[in-house]
Protein backbone atom coordinates (compact mmCIF):
# COMPACT_ATOMS: atom_id res chain seq x y z
CA UNK A 1 0.00 0.00 0.00
CA UNK A 2 1.22 3.34 -1.12
CA UNK A 3 1.50 5.77 1.98
CA UNK A 4 0.82 9.38 1.70
CA UNK A 5 1.65 11.60 4.73
CA UNK A 6 3.51 15.17 5.08
CA UNK A 7 6.88 15.19 5.72
CA UNK A 8 7.12 17.99 8.06
CA UNK A 9 4.83 16.39 10.42
CA UNK A 10 3.15 13.30 11.68
CA UNK A 11 -0.39 14.60 12.93
CA UNK A 12 -1.92 11.96 15.16
CA UNK A 13 1.13 10.14 15.77
CA UNK A 14 2.78 9.95 19.30
CA UNK A 15 5.88 11.64 20.60
CA UNK A 16 8.40 8.50 21.19
CA UNK A 17 10.73 8.78 24.03
CA UNK A 18 13.75 7.41 21.83
CA UNK A 19 15.95 7.62 24.42
CA UNK A 20 14.35 5.02 26.75
CA UNK A 21 13.55 2.91 23.65
CA UNK A 22 16.60 3.30 21.50
CA UNK A 23 19.25 4.97 23.43
CA UNK A 24 22.15 5.80 21.32
CA UNK A 25 22.12 2.94 18.38
CA UNK A 26 20.89 -0.50 18.47
CA UNK A 27 21.85 -3.94 16.00
CA UNK A 28 18.05 -5.31 15.16
CA UNK A 29 18.26 -9.12 15.29
CA UNK A 30 17.92 -9.08 11.74
CA UNK A 31 20.01 -9.35 8.64
CA UNK A 32 19.87 -8.70 4.96
CA UNK A 33 21.97 -10.35 2.22
CA UNK A 34 24.60 -7.86 1.69
CA UNK A 35 26.20 -8.77 -1.72
CA UNK A 36 22.35 -8.23 -3.23
CA UNK A 37 21.44 -5.28 -1.86
CA UNK A 38 25.32 -3.85 -2.74
CA UNK A 39 25.13 -5.20 -6.21
CA UNK A 40 21.69 -3.75 -7.03
CA UNK A 41 22.48 -0.26 -5.83
CA UNK A 42 25.72 -0.70 -7.48
CA UNK A 43 23.52 -1.34 -10.65
CA UNK A 44 21.50 2.04 -10.53
CA UNK A 45 22.39 4.68 -13.57
CA UNK A 46 24.86 6.70 -12.35
CA UNK A 47 23.23 10.22 -13.42
CA UNK A 48 20.66 8.98 -10.25
CA UNK A 49 23.78 10.26 -8.33
CA UNK A 50 25.41 13.40 -7.96
CA UNK A 51 23.14 15.55 -5.56
CA UNK A 52 22.08 16.11 -1.82
CA UNK A 53 18.38 15.03 -2.78
CA UNK A 54 17.71 18.39 -1.41
CA UNK A 55 19.30 17.60 1.77
CA UNK A 56 21.12 20.54 3.34
CA UNK A 57 22.73 21.85 6.48
CA UNK A 58 24.87 19.26 7.68
CA UNK A 59 23.81 16.96 5.02
CA UNK A 60 25.06 18.76 2.11
CA UNK A 61 28.48 16.68 2.47
CA UNK A 62 26.38 13.53 1.38
CA UNK A 63 25.26 12.62 -1.92
CA UNK A 64 21.46 11.38 -1.40
CA UNK A 65 18.64 9.39 -3.63
CA UNK A 66 15.43 9.48 -1.87
CA UNK A 67 13.41 6.33 -2.18
CA UNK A 68 10.62 7.37 -0.48
CA UNK A 69 9.00 10.90 0.31
CA UNK A 70 11.38 14.15 0.00
CA UNK A 71 13.66 16.28 1.83
CA UNK A 72 12.72 18.48 4.89
CA UNK A 73 14.14 21.99 2.78
CA UNK A 74 11.61 20.75 0.28
CA UNK A 75 8.43 21.53 2.27
CA UNK A 76 5.67 19.67 2.52
CA UNK A 77 5.69 16.93 0.34
CA UNK A 78 4.14 13.58 0.28
CA UNK A 79 5.96 10.40 1.94
CA UNK A 80 5.43 8.31 -1.17
CA UNK A 81 7.29 6.28 -3.45
CA UNK A 82 9.77 7.60 -5.69
CA UNK A 83 10.79 6.38 -9.00
CA UNK A 84 14.27 5.37 -7.77
CA UNK A 85 12.48 2.57 -5.59
CA UNK A 86 10.79 0.64 -8.81
CA UNK A 87 14.76 -0.23 -9.66
CA UNK A 88 15.37 -1.31 -6.14
CA UNK A 89 13.41 -4.61 -5.32
CA UNK A 90 15.37 -6.12 -2.88
CA UNK A 91 15.76 -2.66 -1.29
CA UNK A 92 12.42 -2.35 -1.17
CA UNK A 93 11.11 -5.93 0.48
CA UNK A 94 13.55 -4.95 2.91
CA UNK A 95 11.89 -1.74 3.45
CA UNK A 96 8.04 -3.22 3.29
CA UNK A 97 8.45 -7.05 4.28
CA UNK A 98 11.54 -7.62 6.91
CA UNK A 99 10.79 -4.54 8.47
CA UNK A 100 6.94 -4.93 9.99
CA UNK A 101 6.37 -1.17 10.78
CA UNK A 102 4.75 1.58 8.09
CA UNK A 103 7.51 3.31 5.82
CA UNK A 104 8.00 7.18 6.15
CA UNK A 105 10.85 8.76 4.52
CA UNK A 106 13.55 6.51 2.40
CA UNK A 107 16.87 7.34 1.12
CA UNK A 108 20.19 6.38 0.21
CA UNK A 109 22.92 8.61 1.63
CA UNK A 110 26.72 8.26 -0.18
CA UNK A 111 29.15 9.98 2.28
CA UNK A 112 32.73 10.61 0.02
CA UNK A 113 36.07 9.47 1.66
CA UNK A 114 37.48 11.66 4.36
CA UNK A 115 34.08 13.59 4.99
CA UNK A 116 32.50 14.24 7.84
CA UNK A 117 29.08 14.51 8.86
CA UNK A 118 28.91 17.42 11.99
CA UNK A 119 27.19 16.70 15.47
CA UNK A 120 23.71 17.63 15.48
CA UNK A 121 20.02 16.81 16.35
CA UNK A 122 17.38 16.17 14.09
CA UNK A 123 14.39 18.45 15.47
CA UNK A 124 11.15 19.20 13.45
CA UNK A 125 7.83 17.00 14.60
CA UNK A 126 8.06 14.00 12.29
CA UNK A 127 11.71 13.06 13.91
CA UNK A 128 10.14 13.03 16.95
CA UNK A 129 7.20 10.74 15.58
CA UNK A 130 9.34 7.72 13.48
CA UNK A 131 12.22 5.54 14.03
CA UNK A 132 14.99 5.95 12.19
CA UNK A 133 16.86 2.80 10.34
CA UNK A 134 20.07 2.11 9.15
CA UNK A 135 20.68 -0.85 6.64
CA UNK A 136 24.85 -0.44 5.28
CA UNK A 137 25.15 -1.21 1.63
CA UNK A 138 28.49 0.01 0.72
CA UNK A 139 30.88 0.70 3.90
CA UNK A 140 34.12 -0.69 5.79
CA UNK A 141 35.65 -0.65 9.63
CA UNK A 142 36.78 3.11 9.11
CA UNK A 143 32.94 4.98 8.93
CA UNK A 144 32.14 5.76 12.51
CA UNK A 145 28.91 6.86 13.49
CA UNK A 146 28.32 8.88 16.94
CA UNK A 147 25.27 9.12 18.86
CA UNK A 148 25.30 9.72 22.54
CA UNK A 149 28.70 10.05 23.26
CA UNK A 150 29.32 6.73 21.83
CA UNK A 151 30.90 5.45 18.67
CA UNK A 152 29.33 2.74 16.60
CA UNK A 153 30.72 0.78 13.40
CA UNK A 154 27.96 -0.67 11.49
CA UNK A 155 28.41 -3.44 9.19
CA UNK A 156 26.99 -4.39 5.85
CA UNK A 157 24.35 -7.17 5.87
CA UNK A 158 23.27 -5.41 9.67
CA UNK A 159 20.37 -3.51 10.63
CA UNK A 160 20.86 -0.81 12.94
CA UNK A 161 18.04 1.47 14.89
CA UNK A 162 19.76 5.30 15.35
CA UNK A 163 18.09 8.05 18.34
CA UNK A 164 18.30 10.60 15.50
CA UNK A 165 16.69 12.75 18.75
CA UNK A 166 20.03 11.93 20.48
CA UNK A 167 23.28 14.19 19.35
CA UNK A 168 24.45 12.47 16.10
CA UNK A 169 27.63 12.50 13.89
CA UNK A 170 29.22 10.69 11.18
CA UNK A 171 33.16 10.55 10.27
CA UNK A 172 33.62 8.42 6.78
CA UNK A 173 37.85 8.48 7.85
CA UNK A 174 38.67 6.11 4.75
CA UNK A 175 40.87 8.15 2.44
CA UNK A 176 39.60 6.46 -0.66
CA UNK A 177 36.35 4.28 0.11
CA UNK A 178 32.98 6.25 0.34
CA UNK A 179 29.79 5.22 2.75
CA UNK A 180 26.75 4.05 1.71
CA UNK A 181 23.39 3.44 3.83
CA UNK A 182 19.97 3.23 3.35
CA UNK A 183 18.24 5.33 5.72
CA UNK A 184 14.61 4.62 6.64
CA UNK A 185 12.31 6.11 9.03
CA UNK A 186 9.41 3.99 10.48
CA UNK A 187 6.11 4.32 12.77
CA UNK A 188 6.55 2.25 15.70
CA UNK A 189 4.37 -0.60 15.31
CA UNK A 190 4.19 -3.29 18.07
CA UNK A 191 6.73 -5.68 15.63
CA UNK A 192 9.50 -2.78 15.13
CA UNK A 193 9.26 -2.41 18.79
CA UNK A 194 9.95 -5.79 19.58
CA UNK A 195 12.71 -6.19 17.35
CA UNK A 196 14.17 -2.89 19.26
CA UNK A 197 13.67 -4.90 22.72
CA UNK A 198 15.37 -7.58 21.45
CA UNK A 199 18.37 -5.73 19.76
CA UNK A 200 21.71 -5.77 20.53
CA UNK A 201 22.63 -2.01 23.30
CA UNK A 202 26.25 -2.41 24.11
CA UNK A 203 28.17 -1.79 20.89
CA UNK A 204 29.24 1.02 21.67
CA UNK A 205 32.37 2.43 22.97
CA UNK A 206 34.06 6.01 23.29
CA UNK A 207 36.04 7.40 20.70
CA UNK A 208 38.00 10.39 21.48
CA UNK A 209 39.46 10.71 18.27
CA UNK A 210 36.38 10.45 16.29
CA UNK A 211 34.95 12.61 18.97
CA UNK A 212 37.51 15.39 18.44
CA UNK A 213 37.34 14.91 14.46
CA UNK A 214 33.55 15.64 14.50
CA UNK A 215 33.56 18.09 16.43
CA UNK A 216 36.18 20.26 14.43
CA UNK A 217 33.33 20.26 12.02
CA UNK A 218 30.55 21.71 14.09
CA UNK A 219 30.39 24.85 12.77
CA UNK A 220 29.96 23.84 9.34
CA UNK A 221 26.13 23.69 9.95
CA UNK A 222 23.16 23.34 11.95
CA UNK A 223 20.51 22.11 10.36
CA UNK A 224 19.59 17.91 10.64
CA UNK A 225 17.13 15.17 8.84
Amino acid sequence: MRHSKRVLDLPGQPVLDKHSLVGGCVRLPLQVDAKRLLDEVAALPPDVWGSTGGRVGVHSAAEALFLRGYAPAQGDAPIEDRPALDRLPYARSIIQELIDAPAMRCLLARLPADTVIPPHIDRAPYFAKTLRIHVPVETHELSWMLCAGQGYVMRAGEVWALNNSAVHAVWNEHPALSRTHMICDFLASPALLDLLARGERALGRTMPEVERRVSAARGQATMGG
